[in-house]
């Protein structure tokens, strides 16, 4: 069995009826565009987020929470396109996991990744998940559905992301020690103290994680030392992640512990013990 194919206790839909979905990557990605609302999209869509939902909706880390909120706002088939007020408020985690569940669900193997996208700001590298879905030839397609809206002006085709165009944390980390990027540039715009080497670090952990079943929140943290800032970054630091950058993986680092440090910016930093195992049948 493809080892992407079963769910994580992250992505799975619980008793999801899946039968009336599509089961095509595009279709899909157009569907989950429908059921939710990034955070910072409310202009976007002239629409005021609650202050309460950011706070509600920020921390649900599990699919089975989505679609429970999503049920609470308008109880109807996935299917039907929300109103921005009956939408999940999230983040492009958020779009990348849902996406990710439903590809699985309806026989696609899929993942989420965590990397960079050159697409939202000219000379900048965005702090950035989507989804990876593998094409029958066994190739990895990537594909972007927080983008799917023609409000977004992509230069390329949402559903099918150029390498180049979003950078994987691994790439990211490589073009940084190389010479080739400048780790200034990698992070989040509006934010200038979440920049740097050390937050292409963070997300080169995360993706790792992702990739061993442990579908992470943007904010999560873990090991015996947090590094929030390039200087923090020591030669074993660097050494250790040039070698998982390459594929070199030491025992015990491919997945998170079972307790992360959230650092949501809505309640402050807090330890969450994470579900090792679906939702009960």
């Amino acid at each position: 069995m493809d080892s992407y194919l079963p769910q994580t206790p992250y992505s799975d839909p619980g008793h999801l009826n899946v039968t009336g979905l599509p089961s095509g990557p595009g279709e899909l990605a157009l569907l989950v565009r429908d059921l939710i609302i990034h955070r910072l999209e409310g202009p976007r869509f002239g629409y005021i987020v609650p202050e309460e939902r950011l706070h509600e909706d920020a921390e649900s880390r599990y699919v089975t929470e989505i679609l429970r909120i999503l049920r609470e706002r308008r109880d109807a088939p996935l299917t039907e396109a929300r109103a921005p007020h009956e939408r999940f408020v999230g983040t492009c985690r958020d779009f990348s996991l849902l996406l990710c569940s439903l590809l699985r669900a309806t026989g696609t193997p899929a993942r989420i990744r965590g990397g960079f996208a050159t697409y939202f700001v000219a000379g900048f590298h965005e702090d950035h998940w989507v989804t990876e879905y593998r094409l029958p030839d066994g190739s990895w397609r990537l594909v972007d559905p927080q983008v799917t809206h023609p409000s977004y002006d992509i230069p390329f085709d949402p559903l099918d992301v150029p390498r180049d165009r979003f950078l994987l944390a691994a790439d990211a980390w490589r073009a940084c020690r190389d010479g080739a990027a400048d780790p200034a540039t990698f992070g989040f715009w509006s934010v200038a103290g979440l920049r740097g080497l050390w937050l292409v670090r963070a997300r080169l952990l995360q993706d790792l994680a992702a990739l061993n079943g442990v579908e992470p929140l943007p904010w999560d943290g873990w090991g015996p030392r947090q590094v929030m800032d390039d200087a923090d970054l020591t030669a074993d630091d660097l050494a250790l992640m040039d070698a998982v950058a390459a594929g070199e993986v030491p025992d015990g680092m491919t997945s998170a512990p079972d307790t992360v440090t959230s650092y949501t910016v809505y309640s402050g930093p807090r330890q969450v013990t994470l579900r090792r195992s679906s939702p009960p049948a």
